[in-house]
């Protein structure tokens, strides 16, 4: 079985689905989570579901990708504009990286625009709502099936 691809989410998202319903919809992280698990078993893989407020502990989950995951999906939430320490870490990794947002940052606020993570990810997921997660498991997949061909 291939290595799974680690999804890591960062602060207050263990409040999705109460928290500004209006922006984050009203889905919980654990539904969130049983969807990409779901999704990942349909396509033969697995999935290591993560979310931490603490940003040390995202750069270790991150290094831990390093020998352990095939790909990395990351919501980096509130770090995505701040987080220096976690783009260092995602550039150490080898595999696809795919930065994910369930808002559209692009609409937002102008602080919330910019993205350190997006100099090191693949690709970029955002304003889709959860089924962004969906989205990069089977871009995921994709990038994992063209680089065995």
């Amino acid at each position: 079985m291939p290595k799974p691809i680690f999804i890591l989410n960062g602060p207050n998202l263990n409040f999705l689905g109460t928290r500004e319903p209006h922006i984050y919809g009203s889905t919980k992280l654990q539904q969130v989570q049983a969807m990409c698990e779901k999704t990942a078993k349909e396509l033969g893989l697995t999935v290591s579901f993560r979310q931490s407020n603490s940003e040390g502990q995202l750069v270790d989950w991150i290094q831990e990708a390093i020998g352990a995951a095939s790909a990395i999906i990351l919501n980096p939430a509130g770090y995505t504009t701040t987080s220096i320490a976690m783009l260092d870490a995602l550039k150490m990794f080898n595999g696809p990286i795919i930065e994910l947002h369930i808002s559209n940052i692009h609409k937002r606020e102008a602080f919330r625009q910019h993205s350190y993570m997006s100099l090191a990810a693949t690709g970029v997921i955002c304003g889709l709502g959860v089924h962004g997660y969906v989205l990069a498991i089977e871009s995921a997949h994709n990038m994992l099936s063209a680089a065995k061909a």
